[in-house]
């Protein structure tokens, strides 16, 4: 059965939800069995409230820019259709999911929780549970996976959530698969672990492979990356293999 899981976050009117802060912008990036489907829900808001000058700093989205943009009520079903029966992942769940089902109950509509729509995947818990004591802001993230966010001067819910897909996919695997079926279709899994890799016979005329060696750069960002497994789960299994 298709896993469909679906990358989400928000921008708001300011930090706390129990002071009556509104949901500006939501960005959903679609996934199915690990990959980006190409499917994403995008909405700005307007929040019927003013925007704090900190939260504005974060996202650049003025209230000038909002006007003329629809309420929450106005997108809250096609935003419940598109989740619906979906695995949520969200960088710091419980702020989104706070947010959203607080614009929920402010609806006379038959719309439940978030938590009866989908179930909910905190990366944030995620993070701190793989890197312990170290920053797991999505930035940091991007850094320590290696994943592009120069395009990421400010916050933006759909930019984002788009960041965190590459961010969660690194953190619980990488690849979704090698592609390597042997009827040449790809297979799928929930990493590289999981996939089932057919093994090809080579023609005996195939030329040798060419070989390259690592740079002394290259070489220096293995031996970082074996020590920060070595801090975080023991020794690391390379260094146990007697670095084959």
């Amino acid at each position: 059965m298709d896993k469909r899981q679906i990358v989400l976050d928000t921008e708001t009117t300011g930090l706390e939800v129990n002071q009556g802060h509104r949901i500006i912008e939501i960005g959903c990036v679609e996934m199915v069995n690990r990959r980006i489907t190409g499917r994403h829900y995008h909405q700005y808001i307007h929040p019927q409230r003013d925007i704090d000058a900190g939260a504005m700093e974060v996202h650049g989205i003025t209230l000038e820019f909002l006007a003329g943009k629809p309420i929450f009520e106005e997108v809250a079903t096609e935003f419940a259709q598109f989740v619906e029966g979906a695995e949520l992942i969200i960088h710091n769940a419980p702020f989104d999911v706070g947010f959203i089902d607080a614009e929920l109950e402010r609806l006379d509509s038959d719309i439940p929780p978030l938590a009866e729509l989908c179930s909910v995947m905190d990366t944030l818990q995620m993070a701190r549970h793989k890197h312990p004591g170290q920053r797991n802001n999505l930035d940091a993230l991007c850094q320590r996976y290696e994943i592009d966010n120069t395009s990421r001067t400010l916050h933006g819910a759909l930019l984002d959530a788009e960041i965190l897909a590459e961010v969660y996919l690194a953190m619980t695997g990488g690849q979704a698969s090698l592609g390597l079926g042997a009827d040449g279709s790809d297979a799928s899994g929930s990493g590289i672990g999981d996939a089932d890799v057919a093994i090809r016979r080579l023609p005996a005329d195939r030329p040798p492979l060419t070989v390259l060696r690592a740079s002394s750069a290259e070489l220096e960002r293995h031996e970082a990356k074996l020590q920060e497994l070595d801090q975080s789960a023991g020794e690391a299994l390379w260094r146990k293999l007697g670095n084959p």
